[in-house]
């Protein structure tokens, strides 16, 4: 630990400040704080309570305003600290709210009524964490119906497109065909073509095949990837043909040398498209939301729509989805991401 400490506090002018010492700390703490700051925000307001998040200005913590059982009284009252008119302080419960004028009594003298403008109370807060955010939305609503259905397509659109790209990659790397370089060009160019453009023809096709309000509808068309074949393709070009000409000089078949030696070599580049197509098929919200009408098929994505109605909309059961939402995708890219750099570096692929 000393020397962990020794290394965060280390200045480039030793005893002193040197400005890029500044400009270093200035940098790398601005750069912590819109990176993680958002995702920080999210984690605990998706603890607020309803009140909490409508609250101007907003606060980072989630606090509630505490509340009394007060004698004659069905449900417990919001506690505030009045200012009275003779300029003492009380914390007093609010029994009624008339306009801008709050009728206030002593918990402990719930007779006395004193009515103060709303202007003279601030509401006695502490930080409290509402769990039910969580809770409520697995018990009252079929939120594992919609994990399931995320976690289906995302794992069966991932292993399709494993397979279907990393084919294709082999056949453009280690095969020489007339028109191999028309085909390589033709797929990297449809990365130009925006998805809103094929929007229409594709669900023609879906339609016409059945795939309407099918799982499989939102997986087949989106396995095959310009940028997944061309990321592998950079990556196999890299793996010696000589390998390749010994194992057939050994007898191998073209599907042993692509399985048993080209797709092992290939597993950084394997790696950084599986995290790549986790992440895309995990956040898909528009096609899904195209394909699916019936509830019982909606994925996460479309599913967290459900709490936003014409007239209300369920801010702390959104965000704390959201929350749950994102733990998958954190948690493939702690177990991938050593293959990230070394994947994107060694395929060309900026």
């Amino acid at each position: 630990m000393p020397g962990v400490i020794r290394f965060l506090t280390r200045r480039r002018g030793g005893d002193r400040w040197h400005w890029t010492d500044i400009v270093t700390w200035v940098w790398l703490i601005g750069g912590l704080i819109i990176m993680f700051g958002p995702a920080v925000w999210l984690a605990l307001s998706s603890f607020k309570s309803p009140a909490a998040l409508s609250k101007f200005p907003p606060s980072l913590l989630p606090y509630v305003t505490q509340e009394v059982q007060v004698d004659g009284f069905d449900k417990p009252l919001p506690l505030y600290e009045v200012t009275l008119p003779d300029g003492s302080t009380a914390v007093m419960a609010e029994k009624r709210r008339i306009g801008i004028i709050a009728q206030m009594i002593d918990p402990e003298d719930p007779e006395t009524v004193v009515k103060v403008n709303i202007q003279d109370r601030e509401p006695v807060e502490m930080v409290e964490f509402a769990t039910s955010n969580y809770s409520k939305p697995f018990m009252q609503f079929d939120f594992l119906r919609y994990l399931w259905n995320s976690v289906f397509v995302t794992v069966m659109a991932t292993v399709i497109t494993l397979a279907i790209n990393s084919m294709a990659a082999f056949a453009l790397s280690k095969y020489q065909f007339r028109g191999q370089s028309l085909i390589l060009i033709i797929i990297v160019g449809t990365l130009m073509v925006p998805l809103g453009v094929i929007m229409v023809p594709l669900y023609s096709i879906i339609s016409t095949l059945g795939l309407f309000n099918s799982l499989w509808g939102v997986i087949l068309p989106t396995v095959a990837t310009p940028t997944g074949v061309f990321l592998l393709r950079q990556y196999m070009l890299t793996i010696p043909d000589e390998l390749i000409d010994a194992a057939r000089m050994d007898k191998a078949s073209e599907w042993q040398i692509y399985w048993r030696i080209v797709l092992p070599l290939a597993a950084p580049a394997l790696a950084v498209l599986a995290i790549f197509s986790v992440v895309w098929r995990w956040n898909d919200f528009l096609w899904p939301l195209i394909v699916l009408s019936r509830s019982s098929l909606y994925t996460l994505q479309v599913g967290l729509n459900v709490y936003a109605g014409q007239l209300n909309v369920q801010w702390h059961y959104i965000l704390a989805m959201t929350v749950v939402t994102m733990i998958p995708v954190i948690l493939v890219f702690v177990f991938l991401q050593r293959f990230i750099t070394r994947g994107i570096a060694t395929s060309g692929l900026k």
